[in-house]
């Protein structure tokens, strides 16, 4: 250990054994560590200042859109309400599998018409 680490590690229980370090803010309460490894270095700043003013990534913004349309697509009544959601869906979800530039077992799945048109119940006349 260097002379830093070990002069810190020394006012730290300094601190500790005083009691200092009692009752700060999120005491007891899980660290909210950030994981940006994925992120060069040389980006994490930009990426820092855009997230601290409210930017949302369109990846970001398009995976909640698919959310959303999955979620609308179970409450679908209508064949042709259905048929429409499962349109936009597979299109959102294609965008997306463009955006991430992933391996193909990586990517969202989309859904196919067949299957959810079993699931909707249809009035027959």
């Amino acid at each position: 250990m260097d002379i830093f680490a070990k002069k810190a590690e020394e006012r730290i229980l300094e601190a500790m054994e005083k009691g200092e370090l009692d009752n700060l803010p999120g005491s007891g309460k899980p660290l909210e560590l950030k994981d940006d490894s994925h992120i060069p270095p040389e980006m994490r700043i930009a990426y820092k200042i855009l997230k601290n003013s409210g930017y949302v990534p369109p990846e970001m913004e398009l995976q909640k859109e698919i959310i959303n349309t999955r979620e609308l697509l179970k409450n679908s009544r209508e064949e042709q309400e259905a048929y429409q959601r499962v349109q936009k869906l597979n299109l959102m979800v294609t965008r997306m599998n463009i955006m991430r530039k992933r391996p193909i077992n990586l990517e969202e799945h989309q859904e196919y018409f067949p299957k959810i048109v079993n699931k909707v119940r249809i009035k027959k006349k």
